[in-house]
């Protein structure tokens, strides 16, 4: 069993930078791929970004594409999503996930088992 926590979410500026943190717990969590989605009210669960176990590969949205970084730090079994110059549209809450997704399928929600709470994103213009 694995447990994700979010923190570092919040009220926002258009423009502005934010960094998500995502603190896994449970067995054998650095084996696992881990991704960052995101919900807005109305809206299906996207994908935003996704790391490999050991961190050298990422993916990302083409909505936040190369403004936007996923990292994870093992020893502290932390991921962490920085996403610079915000938009109203990222307003959203931010779902942190973990499982044993292929590569090719990093984007796939169903393909995660373990989902954190979720928390809420809102930029304003």
């Amino acid at each position: 069993q694995v447990q994700l926590v979010e923190s570092g979410g919040g009220l926002v500026q258009a423009g502005d930078s934010l960094r998500l943190s995502c603190e896994a717990s449970g067995r054998a969590v650095e084996t696992y791929p881990m991704g960052w989605f995101r919900q807005a009210p109305g809206k299906e669960r996207e994908f935003v970004a996704a790391v490999t176990p050991s961190g050298s590969n990422t993916n990302y949205a083409d909505s936040v594409k190369g403004r936007s970084t996923i990292s994870r730090d093992n020893a502290k079994n932390t991921v962490y999503l920085r996403v610079n110059n915000l938009k109203p549209i990222d307003t959203a809450v931010y779902y942190c996930a973990a499982g044993r997704v292929s590569f090719g399928r990093l984007w796939a929600p169903d393909d995660y088992d373990y989902w954190g709470q979720g928390i809420q994103v809102t930029v304003s213009s």
